[in-house]
């Protein structure tokens, strides 16, 4: 899966609501500047974002947005999947049933399970990052990996 601008760019939206969101809501002129991505596309993002609740509009002079969750509470994984609309990297993982209907190999294709164990590792790991943090990573040392549930020890 080639995450899409969505992703990236609702991700930089939701951790810039989490730095200067916390006390008062956020004006998406002020994201739009600070993060230098267009007032449209933030707009277009904030409409799915809200409906997912992951964040919260409040109307008036002093209004904005502002988390809908604490921080510890989203994870990037959520993030993904409300903008991204699919949660598998190829469309025959996509689907549930033995054989998908997609290809020309539907119904006797070895590499399905490949792209399905890949899809799962990629939202387990994306899962296991916070936006908690995430803001927590900006203000020390950045770690390393996906480290989570899934890895052996």
């Amino acid at each position: 899966m080639r995450l899409t601008t969505k992703s990236r760019y609702g991700t930089r939206l939701i951790l810039d609501l989490g730095v200067y969101g916390s006390k008062k809501p956020v004006s998406l002129r002020d994201v739009s500047k600070r993060q230098n991505i267009s007032l449209k596309y933030l707009e277009q993002l904030t409409v799915k974002l809200k409906n997912a609740g992951l964040i919260k509009s409040q109307r008036g002079a002093s209004g904005g947005h502002m988390l809908a969750k604490p921080p510890g509470e989203i994870t990037i994984g959520m993030i993904v999947r409300t903008l991204e609309g699919k949660v598998h990297i190829t469309d025959c993982a996509e689907n549930q049933r033995n054989s998908c209907g997609v290809c020309n190999r539907a119904g006797d294709c070895l590499s399905r399970w490949v792209w399905i164990e890949a899809s799962n590792a990629m939202f387990d790991c994306l899962d296991n990052i916070t936006v908690e943090r995430l803001l927590k990573m900006a203000k020390a040392e950045p770690e390393p990996s996906c480290k989570g549930k899934h890895e052996s020890s």
